[in-house]
C-alpha cells in the first residue's frame, strides 16, 4: 500500500498483492517467508520512490536467525499443533494466574512463550544466535538493523504491560533466554534504512528510511479507529480474526480479567489493547474455501433473508482454529448442542455472522464490566467493515451505534506513525481526526428486539 499523507490528505492506493499461503513440510505447518519477502520486494518496485516505509504483520510468529545472521529455517506457523501440552509445562514451573500477573496476556495455545517452550531442546533453537518476529525479521532483511518492536513483542507474553519492558521474572523461571531478543523499538523509532542491494533491486534511490510502527497489525488498525477525544469507544478489529476491546491507560490484571481470558497487549503511545481473540471471519473464510470460492455477494443477500438465530456457536472456541472442512464442523457443533444444523450454505453463513455477532456483543460487554469503562458507540475496522450484515447484525446485538471503517485500518494506522515521526500529523488525537474526515465511514443504528440475543447467549452458554 501507498498513502499520501498529509494534514488535510490520506489517500490509499495497492499497488501490490501477493499471495501467503502457509506450506506443510515434514508434518509441520509454515509460513513460505522468502515467498513473503519477495512480495515485499515487488510492492517496493510498484511503489515506486516513498518517503519512508513499515511494515505490519500477524502476532507470535518468528524466525531464527545464526550467529551470521542466516535464517534457521522458514518460521512455524501458529496453527500447528506442535504447542499442544507447552501450557501445562509453562504452567507447572509458573502457574496460570502468576503468569497472568506478570504479563496481562489471555491464554491462547500460539502464544510464543507456549512455541519455545514446545521448541526446546530443538538444533534450531539450540544453533539460534537471534530471534525475530515475523515484521522484526522483514525490516532486518530490509536494513540489516535489528530490532524488536513493541506492540509485536506484547503478544509473546514475555513483556510487562506495566513497564513495558520485558518480564525478566517470568523469563528467568521458564529458562528462556531473552537475549535471543533484539533491543526493543517503540512505534514511530527509526529502524534503518532501505540496504544498497535492496535499493538496487528495486530500482529506488536513497536513502529510504525505515520507521518502526505498530508493528502488530491489530496495534496499527486500533491506531485507525476514528473516534473523536471524547467518545467512550469499543473496537472490533476484523479480519480473519476479530479482536473486539478497549483502549486504555493501564492493563487488567485481576484474577476476573484472567478467567474471562482478555489480553493486555500494547499500543500507540503507551496505551492498553484490553481485548479478546475471536475466530472473526476465519470461519467464513475456510467456508468459501470448502466450497471451492462462490461469489460471497449473493450468499450475504440470501443469508439475510435466513431466519435470526436460528443456531449459534461459539465462535471463540479454540475447536475451529485449524483449517479444513469447516461447514461440517459448524455443522457438527451445532448438531452437539441440540441446535438446527444448517442445511444450506446460506444459513451457514448466517450462523456464523449471528455467532460472531453474538461474540462481539458477550466481548465487549465483558470489557466494559472488568474495565469499569461504560461504551457508547463500536468502531468496526478492517475487512469486516465493508459486510453490511455482519456490521448491522453486531450493532443489533451490542444495542449500540456502529460505525464501520476503515476497511483498511491497518495499513492507515502504519503509515499515519510514520507521517507523524516525519511531523506531517500531529498527536493521536489529530491522527484519528484526519481519518474521520478523509475516509468514506458507515453507521448502523440498532434495531430489533434486544431479548432475542439474551436468549441466544444464554442458550450458547448452556
Amino acid at each position: 500500500m501507498t498513502v499520501r499523507a498529509g494534514p488535510d490528505v490520506l489517500d490509499l492506493a495497492e499497488v501490490h498483492r501477493f499471495p501467503n499461503r502457509a506450506v506443510r513440510t515434514g508434518g509441520t505447518l509454515h509460513w513460505d517467508v522468502l515467498a513473503l519477502y519477495a512480495g515485499v520486494l515487488d510492492g517496493l518496485r510498484a511503489a515506486g520512490q516513498v518517503a519512508s516505509v513499515g511494515i505490519d504483520s500477524w502476532a507470535v510468529d518468528y524466525g531464527l536467525l545464526d550467529a551470521d545472521g542466516a535464517l534457521l529455517g522458514n518460521p512455524v506457523h501458529y496453527r500447528d499443533s506442535r504447542t499442544e501440552g507447552a501450557a501445562e509445562k509453562v504452567w507447572a514451573r509458573v502457574p496460570a494466574d502468576e503468569l497472568y500477573a506478570a504479563t496481562g496476556l489471555q491464554y491462547a495455545p500460539f502464544n510464543t512463550l507456549y512455541q519455545l517452550t514446545a521448541a526446546r531442546g530443538t538444533p534450531q533453537l539450540a544453533a539460534a544466535g537471534r530471534l525475530l518476529l515475523i515484521p522484526d525479521l522483514l525490516t532486518y532483511w530490509l536494513t540489516g538493523r535489528p530490532g524488536t518492536e513493541l506492540t509485536n513483542a506484547s503478544t509473546t507474553q514475555l513483556i510487562d504491560p506495566r513497564t513495558g519492558d520485558w518480564a525478566y521474572g517470568v523469563a528467568e523461571r521458564l529458562g528462556i533466554d531473552l537475549g535471543l531478543f533484539a533491543p526493543l523499538r517503540r512505534p514511530g523509532d527509526p529502524a534503518g534504512e532501505l540496504l544498497p542491494h535492496v535499493l538496487e533491486e528495486t530500482g529506488l534511490t536513497g536513502p529510504v528510511p525505515v520507521t518502526a510502527v505498530g508493528s502488530h497489525d491489530t496495534a496499527s488498525a486500533v491506531a485507525a479507529v476514528p473516534a473523536g477525544p471524547a467518545d467512550r469507544f469499543g473496537y472490533i478489529c476484523t479480519g480473519t480474526w476479530s479482536l473486539a476491546g478497549l483502549e486504555l491507560d493501564a492493563p487488567v490484571l485481576s484474577e476476573a480479567s484472567r478467567t474471562a481470558n482478555f489480553t493486555n497487549e500494547l499500543g500507540l503511545d503507551g496505551t492498553v489493547r484490553y481485548l479478546r481473540n475471536i475466530m472473526g471471519l476465519w470461519l467464513l473464510q475456510e467456508c468459501l474455501r470448502a466450497w471451492g470460492g462462490p461469489d460471497l455477494a449473493p450468499l450475504l443477500r440470501e443469508a439475510a433473508e435466513e431466519p435470526a438465530l436460528r443456531s449459534v456457536v461459539d465462535a471463540g472456541d479454540a475447536a475451529f482454529l485449524p483449517p479444513g472442512r469447516m461447514p461440517e464442523r459448524i455443522a457438527a457443533a451445532c448438531r452437539a448442542t441440540g441446535q438446527p444444523v444448517p442445511e444450506t450454505r446460506a444459513a451457514t453463513v448466517r450462523c456464523i455472522l449471528d455467532s460472531l455477532a453474538l461474540a462481539h456483543r458477550r466481548t465487549l460487554a465483558d470489557a466494559a464490566r472488568l474495565a469499569d469503562r461504560p461504551v457508547d458507540v463500536v468502531h468496526i475496522v478492517g475487512g469486516g467493515a465493508r459486510n453490511a450484515l455482519l456490521c448491522q447484525l453486531t450493532a443489533d446485538a451490542c444495542g449500540l451505534p456502529v460505525v464501520a471503517g476503515p476497511a483498511e485500518a491497518a495499513a492507515l494506522g502504519n503509515v499515519l506513525v510514520q507521517a507523524r515521526a516525519h511531523g506531517l500529523v500531529d498527536d493521536r488525537a489529530a491522527m484519528r481526526a484526519l481519518l474521520a474526515r478523509t475516509q468514506p465511514l458507515a453507521r448502523y443504528e440498532p434495531r430489533g428486539d434486544a431479548a432475542a440475543w439474551r436468549a441466544a447467549e444464554r442458550r450458547l452458554a448452556a
